[in-house]
């Protein structure tokens, strides 16, 4: 689970590599305090952050209660209480039921082929092109659009349009409020359209079969289908480019050993693509939210109803009782525990299967067709995409 177009981003440096980030010690539940000041409670050990994300007494839709404090003062689409992540019990399985069968293993398994190809023909273009050259133009960034564009059936205009979009959609309050109140506006236009224009004339994509499943369904409200379209739409790019931009920074900046093993074997690539995702998180924000309706005892510690808890997957995911303490020292072995970097329990990432099998693909076709692949500037020297909740180099420059 956010950025600006790559070349109009402000950049502000230095920053480290997100693999370099200090993280936390694991321990019990703590009290803490949220970037406003506000009371919570801090989760990090890899089991009480599984139960906390796993357990109904910790929710997301009553941070959005009439009632209940501002969970941020960014107006942006991941604090849209309409979102399916925001939503709990029911109303949220009740969206999640229209589009879950889409993103199961076994549906994601059926777009390999195409995928695969896709990335063929991005690597096609690098191969045509002089180096040096910008692996996040290049690359890293068209493929996840073309991706989610294949799968949304998108024309050449929305796939233009999605990074302007991303920037307000995932803005870390960079962007005035006003700025992203009307990019939101015009984009949530765009998705009420196109879900008009899906009823009338349903094709094969993801929005038809999500608004035939909607309807089916019953009792859906169109704001949320509108969010569930736009979540859909940037959620499904954004994250991967993400992903795959830190993680070609981490390989080829500080493990060139193993770029070639990448290119030659498939399992080589599937088994480091999951570790990578498990050790490099998405931005400097390791917390997921959620309030607890009814006191609850995690990790022999009782929180208290009422409160606001933030589960650290990011201290999760190295907590020493399950995890090695070099973890980055076999990208190749499988993990020792759960990956919690998609969430757990009913809140998990439905995108969770498609991005890593697009990183899978990523990762052992660009190390197949460029075994030679290199930095052309120090890891030290990116520049990063900033103004969002997530960051990644806003240039890679490589040669080959």
């Amino acid at each position: 689970m956010s950025a600006a177009d790559p070349t109009t981003e402000t950049v502000e440096q230095p920053l480290l590599p997100l693999h370099r980030v200090d993280f936390g010690e694991s321990g019990p539940p703590q009290p803490t305090t949220l970037p406003d000041g506000s009371p919570a409670w801090l989760v990090t050990r890899h089991h009480d952050v599984q139960q906390v994300l796993s357990d109904a007494r910790f929710g997301r839709a009553q941070l959005y209660g009439p009632d209940a404090p501002p969970v941020s003062d960014v107006p942006n689409l991941v604090n849209n209480p309409d979102l399916l992540f925001n939503q709990d019990g029911p109303d949220h399985i009740r969206l999640r039921r229209t589009f879950r069968r889409a993103f199961t293993p076994r549906a994601v398994a059926r777009w390999r082929p195409w995928i695969a190809a896709m990335v063929d023909g991005c690597l096609d273009e690098l191969a045509r092109s002089e180096p040096p050259v910008d692996l996040v133009a290049g690359f890293t960034l068209p493929l996840p659009i073309s991706v989610i564009s294949e799968l949304m059936g998108l024309d050449a205009r929305a796939q233009g349009r999605l990074r302007h979009w991303t920037k307000y959609a995932f803005s870390d309050g960079s962007h005035s409020p006003d700025e992203i109140g009307a990019a939101l506006e015009e984009f949530a236009a765009f998705a009420a359209e196109l879900i008009g224009e899906r009823r009338r004339n349903p094709g094969d994509d993801l929005v038809s079969s999500l608004v035939q499943a909607g309807d089916a369904e019953g009792g859906i409200p169109e704001a949320q289908l509108v969010s569930l379209v736009c979540g859909l739409a940037v959620g499904g790019h954004d994250s991967t480019m993400t992903m795959l931009g830190n993680c070609l920074l981490y390989l080829l900046g500080e493990r060139p050993e193993c770029w070639p093993r990448l290119g030659s074997d498939e399992k080589a690539a599937e088994l480091a693509a999951e570790r990578l995702l498990h050790l490099i998180p998405l931005g400097d924000d390791r917390g997921s939210i959620r309030h607890a309706s009814e006191d609850a005892e995690v990790g022999g510690v009782v929180i208290p109803a009422g409160s606001v808890v933030v589960a650290d997957c990011g201290t999760a995911n190295r907590d020493p009782a399950v995890f090695p303490a070099r973890p980055f020292d076999d990208l190749f072995a499988p993990l020792e525990g759960a990956n919690i970097a998609f969430g757990a329990g009913p809140h998990y990432c439905l995108g969770a299967w498609l991005a890593r099998l697009e990183l899978q693909l990523a990762l052992h076709g660009l190390a197949a067709r460029f075994p030679g692949l290199r930095l052309a500037e120090p890891v030290e020297g990116v520049e990063w995409r900033l103004g969002a909740t997530s960051r990644s180099p806003l240039r890679l420059m490589v040669t080959w």
